[in-house]
């Protein structure tokens, strides 16, 4: 993969050669730290476009730097490697060449490939850390899992958070273990077969430690405004800069940490009027550097069920893989639980609803949406299912929630194996939330790590936000800024050798067990009567028939002869028996799922 970070610190024999667009600054040096302390300044000369270039002997992998701009304010770099110290603090330099990969052999997988796994650093493991991970990569890759999809870690402040407040975008947090731990867990994780995406933040950044403005006030712009402020500057004055920053950022994940793809949050929030959007353009380029063969992923989340995110430029597309789309998650939520505030109000949750939902990637295709107050989304005719990521739970749809309760603790034992079932068989892009696998007991909480002043805001802001809610009138919301919050949120794995989680457990071996055998041909989703939906997958010689019933007792003959492949309420899912097809009929006393082949 050839790609050169064309800014930072980039280490060579004889020293080290920095680079940084400052064009706000009239003067910068570069401040070499040593126990804590400058040690050393070197000025640095203007080039071109408002960069300005050193390059320092002696200076080599582990040494630490600041910039002191206009002979006032030390800060670090932009783009940073590593922040040891924090997102505050001196910044590191680092040798990406000096791990010894053992991925020579690895091409990464395509989306039509893809089980992801979502999962948050700081509480997938009691450590909470890079290299605790590793050891549990094995059971993934055992699930039937192809792919981990990690939250964000570029450095933020504090020791614990989502990680959507980063604001050092190169480095990997320290508290995570920094960027040689992150290159250990992608080297492991594909040498068990395991792709590796992340999460990144392109729409903003966070409140505490973000120094882009005293670098370059072109960063921004006054010409867009986001639910953070000002935009990010993607089409304005000096906006090659800044784009060249993003741009270079995700080929940076690609080249110098070998993974196999990025989730971009919030594109919806990204604004861009060129005539090239600077999503396009991060495909195209991230794209370019790839060796042949080598797969790349891209995936959207974004709320507009916009098909020109996920159509090829050939179309007038942006070229990226998939998009998150919620509105599966949506119509299955309101099914299984009723809820009707918020955005769930747009929503009916009927098995019509649900099937036309499959049927077309995303349920708004232009429908005035009653949530949002305008029209909302685009038919996506012609695009793979494999373009639409599904879930019934991710980080948001738990973490968002005022005590971070999970799907299993909300809906009975029997409809989160139905659901489980249509999510883990369908064709589209199936995505698993850390613990869904065994249908974990611990929360997901919302937690944070700021200054004092700042976490009082933030926990101020979080409780008001849920005053509005019903259901948690007079409840204490629990505090972001508590160690509490964040350590209650962390997953209990011993807790999947219990007998209720180990039947859950099996049901999803027993289903991704499957699914890479399924039908890779046709598929329709179509309503029988209103809480039953039937997907059938086909190809040449093979017809798989899963029904899947959201509620109460039904009962639906069928067409010809059927055989039962899997039925999610088997004894050893921890069902009752309450699926059944017999004479000619598929019968259910309540929420369930049966995977049925024709045989005649």
């Amino acid at each position: 993969m050839i790609f050169s970070l064309p800014f930072g610190a980039t280490p060579a024999a004889d020293g080290t050669h920095f680079r940084v667009w400052a064009a706000s600054a009239s003067q910068v040096d570069v401040v070499i730290y040593q126990d804590g302390s400058p040690a050393a300044a070197y000025p640095m000369r203007p080039a071109p476009g408002g960069f300005f270039e050193a390059s320092v002997p002696g200076v080599g992998h582990g040494a630490r730097y600041m910039y002191r701009l206009n002979g006032a304010d030390d800060r670090p770099d932009p783009a940073s490697r590593s922040q040891p110290e924090g997102v505050h603090g001196p910044s590191e330099v680092v040798d990406p060449a000096r791990h010894p990969w053992g991925d020579a052999d690895w091409r990464g997988i395509p989306i039509e490939q893809a089980v992801i796994y979502e999962l948050h650093t700081g509480t997938f493991t009691p450590e909470g850390t890079f290299d605790s991970a590793i050891p549990r990569l094995a059971a993934l890759r055992d699930l039937g899992v192809t792919a981990i999809e990690i939250m964000p870690v570029a450095d933020f402040p504090g020791q614990r958070g989502w990680g959507y407040d980063g604001v050092s975008l190169f480095a990997p947090s320290r508290a995570y273990g920094g960027p040689e731990a992150l290159r250990r867990l992608v080297d492991a994780a594909h040498q068990q077969g395991l792709a590796v995406i992340l999460d990144v933040v392109y729409n903003h950044l966070g409140p505490d430690g973000n120094y882009l403005r005293q670098f370059a006030e072109h960063y921004f712009t006054h010409r867009h405004s986001t639910p953070w402020g000002d935009a990010l500057n993607f089409d304005d004055v000096a906006s090659e800069h800044v784009r060249a920053f993003f741009v270079a950022n995700a080929c940076y994940w690609a080249a110098e940490f070998h993974l196999d793809g990025l989730r971009l949050d919030a594109t919806h929030a990204i604004q861009d009027d060129s005539p090239t959007h600077i999503l396009a353009e991060i495909a195209a380029s991230v794209r370019a550097i790839q060796p042949p063969g080598r797969h790349f992923i891209l995936i959207a989340e974004d709320e507009r069920n916009q098909p020109r995110l996920i159509r090829p430029p050939a179309q007038g597309g942006y070229g990226l893989d998939a998009a998150w789309a919620d509105d599966f998650h949506h119509q299955l939520r309101v099914a299984l639980t009723g809820e009707r505030e918020g955005y769930y109000a747009d929503y009916t949750g009927s098995a019509a609803d649900l099937a036309a939902t499959m049927r077309q990637g995303w349920f708004y295709t232009g429908q005035i949406s009653a949530a949002m107050g305008h029209p909302r989304g685009q038919p996506a005719d012609g695009c793979p299912p494999s373009a639409f990521v599904y879930c019934i739970q991710n980080h948001d749809q738990v973490g968002n929630r005022a005590f971070g309760e999970r799907l299993g603790h909300m809906v009975p034992p029997e409809a989160y194996r139905m659901a489980s079932a249509l999510l883990l068989l369908a064709p589209h892009t199936p995505m698993i939330w850390q613990g869904q696998e065994w249908d974990a007991s611990t929360p997901f909480l919302y937690f944070t790590d700021h200054h004092a002043e700042l976490g009082r805001l933030v926990t101020e802001g979080r409780r008001k936000e849920f005053a509005r809610f019903a259901a948690f009138a007079g409840e204490q919301i629990p505090d972001p800024q508590a160690d509490e919050t964040f350590l209650r949120s962390k997953l209990r794995w011993a807790e999947r050798g219990q007998p209720r989680h180990a039947q859950t457990l099996a049901l999803y071996r027993d289903l991704l067990a499957l699914r890479p055998s399924l039908p890779q041909g046709s598929f329709n989703a179509q309503p029988l009567g209103p809480d039953t939906l039937a997907l059938r997958r086909s190809d040449a010689d093979r017809e798989l028939l899963l029904l899947a019933n959201l509620r109460g007792a039904a009962r639906h003959p069928l067409d010809g002869q059927w055989q039962v492949l899997l039925s999610t309420e088997e004894a050893r899912y921890g069902g009752a028996g309450a699926a059944t097809l017999a004479d000619g009929a598929a019968s259910f006393d309540g929420p369930a799922a049966l995977l049925l082949r024709r045989v005649g």
